[in-house]
């Protein structure tokens, strides 16, 4: 990988191959989501690279990530130690659809919840319902829910919201970087600030807003 765009990205000399690149949530993207998470002892699900990691583990008293992959695992681990904040982080190799990884999770105040949406082939449709992802991004939130009220969930902008009737109350967040609207942000229970849907900018200059 290229060592500038990953820096440029993520905000740090970090380790990434092609797929924990594109799976990684931009460095301004992941500190505002983490704002939410001040203080908490937080489930990470699907821990990729660890960019969003650091960002939480920054913000929140602990993190506790579930990855399935352990290469993306060890990538995590090593950002992780890097930026110095191993002590804040464990990590946990394994499914978090199973049932038996959720129940020994210790006790948290929140979840984020961040799917393999790099999945692509001549089927790929950006669903949340019914979807691709790994794990499918609407059983895993339902699984999620059963553990805290209080998560956020990260979706593409191609989905159709209106996929997401019937979900508990949520407050959704578009999330624009330049002009490009690059992701929406789920937040339930006690991370929702609105009932309605809210909008978050990143200027191409570095300038963030509301």
């Amino acid at each position: 990988m290229d060592q500038d765009l990953i820096v440029q990205k993520f905000n740090g000399a970090y380790i990434a191959d092609e797929r924990t690149f594109v799976m990684g949530i931009h460095h301004g993207f992941t500190a505002h989501i983490s704002g939410r998470f001040a203080g908490q002892r937080i489930l990470e699900t699907c821990t990729g690279g660890g960019f969003t990691t650091m960002a939480l583990a920054r913000a929140g008293a602990h993190v506790t990530t579930v990855e399935i992959d352990p290469g993306h695992q060890d990538q995590a681990k090593q950002n992780v130690a890097s930026a110095g904040l191993s002590g804040r982080v464990t990590f946990v190799l394994g499914d978090i659809l199973d049932s038996r990884i959720l129940a020994a999770i210790p006790p948290i105040d929140g979840a984020f919840i961040d799917p393999d949406w790099a999945v692509g082939g001549p089927d790929h449709r950006y669903r949340f319902r019914n979807s691709n992802t790994r794990p499918p991004a609407d059983k895993l939130l339902n699984h999620i829910l059963n553990k805290t009220s209080n998560a956020a969930i990260i979706l593409p902008p191609l989905i159709d919201v209106r996929e997401l009737g019937g979900l508990p109350p949520h407050e959704r967040e578009a999330l624009y970087l330049g002009g490009n609207h690059e992701l929406y942000c789920l937040y339930f229970g006690n991370l929702m600030r609105s009932a309605d849907e809210t909008e978050f900018r990143i200027s191409t200059r570095g300038q963030t807003g509301a």
